[in-house]
């Protein structure tokens, strides 16, 4: 199982950026995905997260900190899951890491077995 974050970078006040998670070795529709982020010091906080609910529906989880500006999808035939993020503020600076879990999401990062290596997103005038 291997994931691998991409797309981060430096963004003014406001920008946009869209992560992707590229994954290899297990069916993406069978685990959640969830995106965290850590800063320097701070514990890793899960922000989204995707996983199937039931048939051919699936649930996605934000963090209140990024409703309304977060959208998390994914492409099952790509095996790749993205974060788009929008009106970024300085607060959301921080590495941002990809993660699959067997089963339901969540936001402790303890339940994650499978984590790819993180994308700096750095938010700065």
């Amino acid at each position: 199982v291997q994931l691998q974050a991409s797309g981060g970078g430096l963004v003014q006040p406001g920008g946009s950026l869209r992560l992707s998670c590229a994954t290899s070795g297990f069916a993406l529709d069978r685990y959640a995905i969830a995106w965290f982020r850590q800063v320097s010091g701070k514990e890793r906080e899960g922000i989204s997260c995707i996983s199937r609910r039931d048939g051919n529906t699936y649930s996605i989880y934000y963090t209140d900190s990024v409703k309304g500006r977060f959208t998390m999808s994914r492409d099952i035939a790509k095996n790749t899951a993205y974060l788009q993020m929008n009106n970024l503020q300085l607060d959301d600076t921080a590495d941002y890491y990809c993660a699959a879990l067997r089963g339901l999401c969540s936001f402790s990062a303890d339940e994650y077995k499978y984590w790819g290596r993180g994308t700096l997103v750095t938010v700065s005038s």
